[in-house]
């Protein structure tokens, strides 16, 4: 070979071997972001995916018109002339709801299949003669709807007569297991920690860890839900609002559902640092009770209020569980399934047109100057794609840049929480061209599985999403923009609880305590003017005319952290001296959950004059108490 031919080669040669190590250079991996703190179970991931699902509260309740029963109820009060579950799944899947739970046995203790662990159930009632059973019914119309099935077992039992003893938990995880093995999947096993002890009943040492063992033998894929999980925590509410700050980590150990369970705005806002997994699902019912009664069919709430409770609990990294109960029949109320789907469709409307479709995207950091970390992954509609930065980058921006200029009031992002839950603080910004700068639109603290922002509607091209704090590098899978209707229809039934008097107050005065003017704000018909009185004394009130007593209703601030009446005495007078007790210790139940109006009938009418109305214990268990309305039924 010629020394041209070998200088050639050798040019060729160092070319190409240059070449590789630009390609090996260029094809280097670069290392994903390594998880950071605990992480969801591959369950809890699908379950957080679900976003939105049915409530059902179904039973004895539902006749006696009563939330809570005490287990004394006949059990042929039960006995619903055209159960239909079909109708209620066939709702669900057309509202957009992904599955429903069912309240298999409330604290009565009353079984809607016919348990051979009790002698309080279908079994025992007038519905189909004895042999029908409600969980086959609902499964399998899930199973033909494509819904998942979910259950709610209370571990408290008014009926039972080994509740308060330690052959209680055997026979409640008994029925568990009757209940986990004879209707197929089971997504979720609904718990909560009510316990007779807590309402002067007896008490019952739950064993927790028998129940969770129980449920994962036979369901290992379920979510367990209470105050604590383990699998999904409850709010820490029944309004439907989660905290603006939620963090799905919380903090479990030496807690228990109940009594025992974290404060309420650690339930509503997680643990930052907290060691466990819990996930929030928010939980509301769309009429001011949990099961059915006749005196709220004008009660549902409105589309406006069901897109607020959408924005406070799906648009706040909390799932969605909506209270639906079926009526006498056996069926959800036209009022209620037509409320549903007025909700799907104003859900659609919102949500269907992504205005950032087509923009283009810039970042401050990227990772590894990776594409595959690119910022464009957060619209390309891939769950599983997504832009993160470099380790040491706790705080980036990421710039969007519409196609036209577009106005908008909505802004949906989301973290990859399979990496695990980071950041803590950002802001959303639109560019100003008057002032040549940045100016905040919004901003938030938590993101976690989704976060929706909204805010008064802006017009503008660009805009920028800035984190601003962050435990470890941020990781995000998608950012959506949308320009919302601000309301739906009229508003009817913005205020569910609107007070009511069969007679007018005009006539009525308060003899006793003396409050001056102030008291008479609870007859105002106005629910949010209400009265403190001190020292637990009763309010004694002159009606000014003989009238027939049927009952009267108490409404309770709207604020669970203030003391509303729990348990009262209440008597009538036709001469302001000598008194009839009509109620003795009675008790508002879950009033301070679910502080809404309390109706209660009288067995029989009375005719006075006078009425008294007397606290025996408080939600806050103080001295004081607040009434916001008191009014009587006479009709």
């Amino acid at each position: 070979m010629n020394k041209q031919l070998l200088s050639i080669c050798s040019h060729y040669g160092l070319l190409f071997l240059v070449l590789v190590g630009l390609v090996t250079s260029c094809s280097k991996t670069v290392e994903p972001p390594a998880p950071y703190g605990v992480l969801p179970t591959e369950h809890q991931m699908a379950w957080q995916k679900m976003e939105y699902y049915m409530f059902i509260h179904f039973g004895p309740n539902t006749f006696t018109d009563v939330e809570w029963g005490d287990g004394k109820e006949d059990p042929k009060v039960f006995n619903p002339t055209d159960l239909d579950c079909r109708q209620w799944a066939k709702l669900a899947k057309e509202a957009g709801m992904k599955a429903i739970i069912i309240t298999a046995k409330h604290h009565d203790g009353f079984c809607l299949w016919p348990s051979k662990y009790s002698t309080h159930t279908v079994r025992e009632s007038l519905w189909k003669d004895g042999k029908g059973d409600v969980l086959r019914e609902l499964s399998d119309a899930c199973k033909e709807y494509g819904l998942k099935f979910g259950v709610y077992l209370s571990p408290w039992d008014q009926n039972h007569p080994s509740y308060g003893t330690p052959e209680y938990n055997t026979i409640f995880s008994n029925t568990l297991t009757e209940v986990l093995t004879g209707y197929g999947h089971v997504f979720e096993q609904w718990f909560d920690g009510a316990n007779g002890d807590a309402h002067k009943g007896k008490r019952q040492e739950y064993d927790w860890d028998l129940f969770h063992n129980t449920v994962y033998t036979h369901q290992p894929h379920a979510i367990i839900f209470s105050d604590v999980g383990p699998g999904a925590r409850w709010m820490g509410n029944e309004k439907g609002i989660a905290g603006e700050t939620n963090w799905s980590r919380l903090d479990i150990e030496g807690f228990e559902p109940g009594l025992g369970a974290p404060a309420g705005d650690t339930l509503s806002r997680g643990n930052v640092y907290g060691k466990a997994w819990v996930p929030a699902e928010t939980d509301v019912s769309i009429r001011p009770g949990w099961f059915y009664s006749p005196r709220t069919d004008d009660k549902v709430k409105s589309v406006n209020q069901l897109m607020d409770i959408y924005y406070t609990s799906i648009g706040r990294n909390s799932n969605l569980l909506l209270n639906v109960p079926p009526n006498r029949e056996g069926r959800i109320h036209p009022a209620d399934s037509a409320r549903l789907m007025e909700f799907r469709r104003a859900i659609d409307e919102s949500f269907s047109e992504n205005l950032i479709t087509g923009a283009s995207l810039q970042s401050t950091d990227t990772r590894g100057k990776s594409p595959a970390y690119a910022v464009e992954n957060l619209i390309d509609g891939k769950y599983d794609s997504y832009w993160t930065t470099d380790d040491h980058v706790l705080s980036s921006a990421i710039e969007i840049t519409l196609a036209q200029p577009q106005t908008f009031n909505r802004f949906l992002v989301q973290e990859y929480i399979p990496l695990g839950q980071r950041v803590a603080g950002f802001t959303l910004e639109r560019w100003d061209d008057s002032a040549a700068g940045w100016t905040k639109i919004a901003e938030g603290t938590t993101i976690g599985y989704k976060r929706i922002l909204r805010f008064p509607s802006v017009t503008a091209q660009k805009l920028r999403l800035h984190i601003h704090e962050s435990l470890a590098c941020p990781v995000l899978n998608n950012i959506e923009l949308y320009n919302t209707p601000e309301s739906f229809g009229s508003g009817d039934n913005d205020t569910d609880e609107n007070p009511f008097y069969d007679i007018s107050p005009d006539k009525w005065k308060i003899l006793s305590p003396n409050g001056g003017e102030s008291l008479n704000r609870i007859m105002d018909a106005n629910k949010s003017t209400g009265a403190y009185l001190p020292q637990m004394v009763p309010i004694i009130i002159d009606l000014g005319e003989m009238l027939p007593l049927k009952g009267f209703t108490y409404i309770p601030s709207d604020n669970s952290g203030e003391p509303s009446i729990s348990r009262y005495n209440f008597s009538v007078s036709r001469d302001g001296t000598q008194w009839t007790n009509v109620k003795q210790s009675a008790v508002f139940n879950n009033i301070k959950n679910n502080p809404i109006r309390q109706d209660v009938l009288f067995d029989k009418s009375f005719e006075g004059r006078y009425i008294k109305f007397e606290p025996v214990e408080t939600t806050m268990g103080g001295q004081e108490y607040i009434i916001a309305e008191i009014g009587i039924i006479t009709k």
